[in-house]
């Protein structure tokens, strides 16, 4: 397998698609992200919440290590690189979708989606708090507030606390999400140029995090099992799609838009999720749930500095649209990347 100390011509190109093809895997993401949570659902069904981040990860890892041999992409040799890859592979991996999996034992799959909607909140919080990587505007800190008020209101408190099941899997849905927002900081912070394609770097840290998942078989994954045609279907497509291909499909798009516009993946992910929760479980759905999903967007928005963005376009000053796809990922490494809706 070939590798890499330093970027690579064919990496910084990292073969630009077409415009319409950009926008066909930035909606598939979306599409398959926000399924990810019924395949979860129905996988839980027959496995472990363990098995079914134990099995997401080492499919996703293993599909994307055939198309890293496929295409021949470089890897670095940098000890140093593999070791950052380590740290995102237990944050935006293991960690969270151990999380994940636990919850929707507790909590609906449209919920669970809806959760997920605040990973940008979150990556603003750490960037501006923890890794110090970012400075925010009060307009922007005030969107972080916004969107913890649409936590509360899905949360609901007005109906009564209670550390019940339901309560608990939430906030680990909002420990997975910070997890995610930790691992985008930590990128931008210490992984700014690994000199490998989109390919190569979601390789990179989803490797890894098979490796801590195979190193935790014994501890995790030897209990009995249940398997049936609908849960292999789910694990099959959530590991192949939902943890590799649809990665992959994410940063090309990051690096063709721009982090900003990649991100509004957010606002398909929850609304896919709710749907074939509704249609193909038989969910249902109350009024905080849509309305907290809401005023976390409009929080988004205003932590993106996306609302200010928009004033500027009013006024004919949009100087991104006038910017080659080319252009913008020239300048985009995996490290600039920005969240978007994950499962």
């Amino acid at each position: 397998m070939p590798t890499t100390d330093a970027p690579s011509a064919d990496a910084s190109r990292d073969r630009t698609p077409s415009s319409g093809w950009i926008t066909t895997q930035f909606v598939l993401a979306g599409i398959v992200w926000g399924a990810s949570f019924l395949f979860m659902k129905v996988a839980l069904t027959g496995i472990s919440p363990a098995q079914v981040a134990w099995t997401r990860i080492l499919l996703g890892a293993l599909t994307l290590g055939a198309l890293v041999l496929l295409r021949r992409e470089a890897l670095s040799r940098s000890l140093k690189v593999w070791a950052h890859l380590l740290v995102l592979g237990l944050t935006f991996c293991v960690i969270p979708f151990l999380l994940f999996s636990w919850a929707q034992q507790h909590v609906s799959s449209g919920v669970a989606s809806i959760f997920n909607a605040t990973t940008p909140i979150m990556t603003a919080i750490m960037a501006w708090l923890v890794f110090r990587v970012e400075k925010l505007r009060l307009l922007q800190v005030l969107g972080i507030g916004v969107g913890i008020l649409g936590v509360v209101v899905i949360i609901a408190p007005w109906q009564g606390i209670s550390l019940d099941g339901s309560l608990v899997a939430e906030l680990a849905i909002l420990g997975a999400t910070a997890s995610y927002g930790f691992s985008f900081a930590y990128m931008r912070k210490f992984v700014s140029n690994t000199g490998m394609s989109a390919l190569g770097f979601t390789f990179g840290y989803i490797a890894m995090a098979g490796v801590v998942m195979a190193l935790l078989t014994p501890f995790l994954v030897l209990t009995p099992v249940a398997l049936d045609v609908p849960i292999i279907v789910s694990l099959v497509l959530l590991g192949c799609l939902g943890t590799a291909i649809a990665y992959v499909w994410n940063q090309n798009t990051v690096r063709a838009w721009g982090p900003t516009r990649a991100s509004t993946v957010t606002y398909i992910t929850p609304v896919v999720g709710v749907i074939l929760g509704i249609l193909i479980l038989g969910e249902t759905v109350t009024w905080n749930e849509p309305a907290g999903a809401l005023i976390v967007f409009l929080g988004i928005l205003l932590a993106q500095d996306r609302l200010r963005l928009r004033r500027r376009n009013d006024e004919g000053t949009d100087a991104a649209a006038s910017v080659p796809p080319s252009a913008e990922a020239d300048d985009l490494s995996p490290a600039a990347e920005r969240p978007a809706g994950r499962a």
